[in-house]
């Protein structure tokens, strides 16, 4: 056999898988650039009546009502006389209810004078525990509920990045991510790789390959005694733009290095996804020991303690119908008691099947799936979302 026929005679190098990672990368664009014709970024649909009032806290009829006494502007209307709305034309309307409602704090649900920023670490030890997915889905519902949002992609795979739109192989290959804002050399504020997104008052922080840089560069950079160290990095680069949101989502890449610690002494409040499954849960138990090894060492060398005000648990990629995982939830909650979050995320179709667009269950448009589907899948995200939300303002001295 002539084994210049066979592809073994030179084996595959790493040029040729180069050469696979640029050819995926170029069909990705393309069909990243059809996704989303005309514009080439993606962009938000409108939001029911229905959908409207679940998030503003009123009834449908109040809303309707407010179009008929002319305190609610009108918006667009199809052919069937139903009203559909912008993310900004909802914002609108909360400003008007907390000008005109009875209880108007209730309609403005983000930082008060003395409120300090909530900055939450999506964490785990192992990848396929639904991080980016809990990430994303958070802080779609916290801007559609009027918080301003920003959202750290501290991942160099960057799943959360090209769930915005953008292919970061492509447009970060010469700069512009978190690790421009972190890195030891040339370092940037902040503010000058933060991306404004398509989504209304959620803004995002892309990552790359090149974050990947950051653990060697803070390994070489302790050994010089540069700073400031990695454990404040993060958290005075938010300190350029405390002022300009209320709550900040890190997505955490799959592993207890420099990035995750740099997020973890940054951060105000910890949320920890978890499969209910034995092999997942004694994972976190790892990722736990060795968290809390690793920070009493941070500690050590910034001269102060770190502190969360909360520590909550999420149960993710569950379903009720499965008697081992609901039995491992079960022993879960027995033995973190409340730290465990009461709402689980379920494992759903919708959920998986918006994924497939880089889509959230609140992008998709509802008629595309069973309705049944996405409703319940809807029900299970708020509740979540709903549920630390509460945590959120507990944290701020409310309810």
């Amino acid at each position: 056999m002539d084994d210049r026929n066979t592809g073994y005679a030179q084996g595959i190098g790493s040029s040729d898988i180069g050469a696979f990672a640029d050819s995926l990368a170029e069909s990705l664009d393309r069909q990243m650039k059809v996704a989303f014709e005309p514009e080439e970024r993606k962009s938000l649909r409108r939001f029911s009546s229905t959908e409207v009032a679940e998030l503003l806290r009123v009834s449908t009829s109040n809303l309707r009502n407010r179009h008929k006494d002319g305190s609610f502007p009108e918006v667009h209307t199809d052919g069937r006389g139903h009203r559909f709305y912008t993310a900004e034309e909802v914002d609108d309307l909360r400003n008007i209810l907390a000008r005109t409602g009875k209880n108007a704090d209730a309609y403005k649900p983000g930082r008060r004078d003395g409120d300090r920023l909530q900055v939450i670490s999506v964490v785990n030890f192992k990848g396929g525990s639904s991080k980016t997915t809990a990430t994303i889905h958070l802080a779609h519902r916290y801007a559609l509920r009027g918080y301003r949002v920003l959202v750290l992609d501290l991942d160099p795979q960057a799943s959360l990045t090209t769930f915005f739109g953008f292919r970061p192989e492509l447009e970060f290959a010469e700069g512009g991510t978190i690790y421009d804002a972190l890195r030891y050399d040339d370092q940037v504020p902040l503010s000058e790789v933060i991306q404004k997104t398509y989504f209304h008052k959620l803004d995002m922080v892309p990552a790359g390959l090149m974050l990947s840089e950051y653990e060697t560069e803070t390994a070489n950079a302790l050994a010089r005694r540069v700073q400031p160290i990695f454990a404040e990095r993060l958290a005075l680069a938010l300190e350029e733009v405390d002022s300009d949101y209320d709550i900040v989502l890190i997505d955490c890449p799959p592993q207890l290095g420099f990035l995750t610690l740099t997020a973890l002494a940054a951060s105000t409040g910890l949320l920890v996804t978890v499969v209910p499954g034995m092999l997942d849960i004694a994972s976190m138990s790892q990722f736990l020991k060795l968290a809390s090894e690793t920070v009493k060492a941070v500690e050590e060398a910034i001269g102060r303690h770190v502190t969360w005000d909360f520590v909550k648990f999420l149960i993710t990629r569950y379903e009720p119908s499965d008697g081992p995982q609901t039995q491992m939830a079960g022993y879960l909650r027995s033995i973190l008691a409340g730290q465990v979050m009461t709402e689980p995320m379920l494992k759903s179709t919708a959920i998986s099947d918006a994924g497939m667009t880089q889509q959230t269950i609140y992008e998709v448009d509802p008629s595309q799936l069973i309705r049944k589907t996405i409703d319940r899948a809807l029900t299970s995200v708020n509740s979540v979302a709903d549920e630390l939300e509460q945590t959120i303002q507990m944290a701020w001295g409310r309810r």
